[in-house]
């Protein structure tokens, strides 16, 4: 067979990058650590890879994986880990190791060649992982600290000054490998020799530490030459140490900040050597971080500074001996999610001077993380900056709907040369800062907004030829961004910052069309099981850093939905295998404790929360924070989750769950119609919610279905004048609702309103994010952020699989349906989506009578195109006719669109319409 052009992709599950050669090669597109390639403690890694080729039709008939205990080996072709032999089969993602056991600390090498039916591809660059400390024997330190006050703290308002810990260390021989690892809690800094050891900050990601901690890892062999060297280590607050401590029935804290760390040092000659934390270790708390705190801000006094504090030689005579501390209680794991990082800067669009010697900078878009800034004056200044989403009428900060989150970072000059400044330990969400006091008049270039969110790659993009449209997207990926902070908080900028399991049962998935989260939600899925009490219950926060366990089904039966989002998204059995005995715990846990007699589970907290209300007049200075329980919301979702479960069942081989679960949601359907149905043709009292669920969840009859989708027809239409009515519940099926149903321009026209209300009104009123409610400018600011993701609800998912026509038809898009939405006035749509088997393309234009349309398809995997065209004759692809061609296998023609399969590769079709 001739020689194919292409490359593959190694991929690992959570994702490395790799080099690459001239025509074939293996890119480590994703493994089980992406962001922490040094460190994991997944004994079987799942390998994947893709194969890169502009050829079509291009399909994986066999593979062969090898893992070698060295370079040297593997380049031998010598698996002595692990050879897996030639498997006849199609599966490129999700291989799992199945070699030697693996040891801590041990670093495995691994290739893969592929054999395709266009070729067989010699073998692939290599890529590698390192085992982490697989057992708690592995941690030969100690937890060190100082569980107590020291005069500097402020318990009454959550705010400790920084812990500073250092410890000096002599290596006497040439090192030929040098490994940190550490957990600082609750965040930390690490130092070698003056300089900061990796660029993450608010490390390591917040979990609850009684429960499990996160540790990082880092080579550090660069640093380490023969001679003396010094380690410091600043501890902030983070989550450890609450930033309310008010209310201890709430909010949960574990303790004082601390540490426990190991560097691992092996020398040239074989001998090894460990520098841990012991009571040998110096720490002050009088250092120049004077407090930190999540909502407050921090406090810096230059004056305060160690100079050469991380450098041998320091004289720390006046600093304590270290404590022995009690440890958090959680397990020690290797943080597998992305570390949060600065992504991006930003510069002030403006800055208006205010009189009294304040300044407000706009940085013209709302977003989280921090100022950094250059500032010179005398000794002994003090600069204060305060944050804040918008403004008020008279151009101060607007701060009432930050609650008493006071969002402020205090600056107190050294004096002398220019100085530069950025906090360590907190964040805020703003667009606007304060500034006051600053000693001279500032200007833009003395001020960096700093966005900080998990590192992870974009991987979707949207265009079209709807501005409004374009800029929600761009609204949305912002607001998404803001709220990735080791974990998915609600919003960034009050007191508050909770992972609400509600917000995200269907957002998260339309999230997974814009950013590489896959880490990110498996991380956030263990927090979840962790959260769940002995009984069942799930919590409505997890991590349960506020103890909210309200029993409800909306909120926690997001456990369920993420789940299945992971496992289609990206075809990882292994998320339902590990979470399947925690969500049945759960499900059976609420149908013991509330399901009425008639078959109805009674039990509801939120309702449909935070619907609009009824015109922006009547929501003027209204408080959102209300709720209105439904047993209709909590029954159907119920059986939503129902069936969920009868599928995960199937597909974890517990045939006996999957006849009961089924039987379950069949009474649970018989019963909800029997309660909520109404002759008339709605459900409940016809509300648009209500009535969405139904007929989403297959909930209504046959022979009512089609007076059902015209009574939601007539909610929209006339009830609610063209606009939605939904709240967080019913906004996560809107849009694929109204399409499944033949109505995609009722869909189109909700997404492109500009009227309240709707995502278009909140652009029309000057947001650059999505607000939590859809009267966000109107409502009453204590329940009001203008940073939030939940009521996008269905909507990125409605661009991606309806406007683009990028919906995966199966597990992580092996399969892929493309049936591009062609509504209203659009003429083009360019979107992309790299998915774990490759890059997607779709990108069509239309003109009044002619149809165009680019798509690409990764190899390995095919696509069933829904081609929209008056008849199969008039459709061309690449200037020729598709009918008779045996590269297309045309399945049919209905409703103006032909259906095609084709395999891999680039396409190019015009047809008439």
């Amino acid at each position: 067979m001739k020689e194919m052009t292409k490359s593959i992709g190694l991929i690992f599950l959570l994702c490395l990058s790799l080099t690459t050669f001239a025509q074939t090669r293996v890119d480590a597109l994703r493994c089980e650590l992406l962001h922490n390639p040094i460190s994991m403690d997944v004994l079987h890694p799942r390998l994947s890879w893709n194969i890169n080729t502009d050829e079509r039709n291009v399909v994986q008939l066999a593979y062969q994986v090898l893992v070698a205990s060295s370079l040297e080996k593997l380049d031998q072709n010598e698996g002595d880990l692990w050879d897996s032999g030639r498997q006849e089969s199609s599966n490129s993602i999700h291989v799992s190791y199945a070699g030697k056991t693996l040891r801590s600390r041990q670093k495995a090498f691994w290739k893969v060649r592929v054999y395709t039916n266009k070729g067989d591809l010699p073998w692939s660059a290599p890529a590698s992982w390192t085992m982490g400390l697989l057992h708690y024997k592995d941690w030969t330190g100690r937890w060190i600290g100082f569980d107590r006050y020291f005069p500097t703290d402020n318990a009454e308002e959550g705010r400790l000054s920084a812990r500073y810990l250092r410890k000096e260390f002599k290596t006497e021989k040439k090192v030929k490998k040098a490994m940190a690892y550490i957990m600082g809690m609750g965040l930390y800094e690490l130092y070698i020799d003056g300089k900061k050891v990796g660029d993450q900050v608010l490390a390591p990601s917040p979990t609850d530490y009684t429960k499990n901690i996160k540790y990082n890892v880092f080579d550090v062999t660069d640093r380490l030459t023969e001679g003396d060297h010094a380690l410091g280590v600043i501890l902030g607050n983070g989550r450890f140490y609450a930033m309310r401590q008010a209310k201890p029935y709430k909010v949960k804290t574990f303790g004082f900040p601390k540490l426990q760390f190991q560097l691992m040092i092996t020398y040239t000659d074989g001998s090894t050597e460990t520098i841990k934390t012991d009571n040998s270790w110096k720490g002050t708390a009088n250092g120049p971080i004077t407090a930190n705190n999540e909502y407050d801000g921090e406090d810096y006094d230059a004056r305060k500074e160690f100079v050469g504090w991380t450098n041998a030689g320091f004289d720390d005579a006046e600093w304590l001996p270290s404590e022995y501390v009690q440890e958090p209680g959680g397990t020690y794991e290797a943080q597998l999610n992305g570390h949060m990082k600065v992504m991006r800067d930003l510069v002030p669009v403006t800055i208006t001077p205010k009189g009294n010697d304040r300044y407000i900078l706009d940085f013209g878009q709302n977003f989280s993380g921090w100022v950094k800034m250059k500032v010179k004056g005398e000794s002994g200044t003090k600069v204060m900056l305060r944050f804040a989403e918008s403004l008020s009428d008279n151009g101060d900060l607007f701060v009432t709907n930050l609650r008493d989150a006071k969002a402020t970072d205090h600056y107190t000059l050294r004096g002398g040369e220019v100085e530069e400044w950025e906090p360590r330990f907190t964040y805020h969400g703003f667009r606007y800062v304060e500034v006051n006091g600053y000693p001279g008049t500032p200007t833009k270039a003395d001020f960096v907004g700093r966005f900080v969110y998990d590192a992870m790659e974009t991987v979707g993009t949207f265009t079209s030829s709807n501005t409004l449209l374009n800029q929600i997207h761009q609204n949305a990926w912002w607001g998404i961004a803001s709220n990735y902070k080791g974990m998915p908080v609600d919003c960034p900028q009050r007191n508050e910052r909770q992972p609400w399991l509600g917000d995200r049962p269907v957002t998260a998935y339309g999230e997974t069309f814009l950013f590489d989260n896959t880490n990110f939600y498996i991380k956030w899925l263990e927090d979840i099981r962790l959260s769940q009490k002995e009984d069942g219950a799930i919590p409505d926060v997890a991590p349960a850093f506020w103890r909210y366990y309200s029993d409800n089904i909306t909120w926690p039966g997001t456990y369920l939905m993420i789940a299945d989002m992971l496992y289609r998204q990206t075809g990882d059995i292994r998320v339902l295998q590990q979470h399947y005995p925690a969500m049945k715990k759960w499900i059976n846990y609420m149908a013991t404790r509330y399901m009425d007699t008639e078959g109805i589970i009674t039990k509801d907290s939120y309702g449909d929360w935070c619907f609009p209300p009824v015109s922006i007049e009547a929501g003027r200075g209204q408080i959102a924070d209300k709720k209105y329980p439904s047993a209709l919301i909590s029954s159907a979702n119920y059986y939503y989750l129902l069936n969920l479960m009868a599928r995960f069942s199937a597909l974890v081989d517990q045939d006996d769950d999957k006849l009961a679960f089924e039987k379950s949601a069949e009474d649970m359907r018989m019963a909800f119609n029997k309660r909520f149905y109404n002759a008339e043709g709605f459900y409940g009292d016809n509300k648009l919610t209500e009535n969405i669920l139904a007929l989403q969840f297959g909930l209504v009859e046959e022979e009512n279905k089609t007076r059902l989708q015209s009574q939601i027809v007539h909610n929209i239409e006339v009830e609610n004048n063209g606009h939605l009515s939904t709240g967080v519940v019913g906004i996560q099926w809107l849009m694929r609702t109204l399409t499944d149903m033949g109505r995609a321009d009722l869909a189109y026209k909700l997404a492109t309103n500009t009227t309240y209300p709707s995502w278009g009104y909140m652009v029309e009123n000057g947001a650059t994010t999505i607000w939590e409610l859809w009267n966000g400018n109107t409502a009453h600011p204590k329940m009001n952020s203008q940073n939030h993701v939940m009521m996008l609800g269905d909507l990125l998912v409605w661009y991606y699989e309806h406007l683009a026509g990028i919906k995966s038809a199966d597990k992580a898009f092996q399969t892929i349906v493309m049936k591009p939405e062609i509504v209203g006035d659009l003429t083009f749509v360019n979107a992309s989506y790299n998915s774990s088997r490759g890059l997607i393309e779709s990108h069509w234009v239309k003109s009044k009578s002619n149809f165009e349309w680019q798509v690409r398809i990764p190899a390995n995997a095919k696509a069933i195109l829904h081609i929209p065209a008056k008849d199969l004759q008039s459709i061309t692809e690449n200037g020729k006719r598709i009918q008779n061609n045996s590269m297309f296998n045309v399945l049919g023609s209905e409703n103006g669109r032909t259906t095609v399969e084709i395999g891999s590769g680039q396409y190019q079709f015009k047809t008439k319409l």
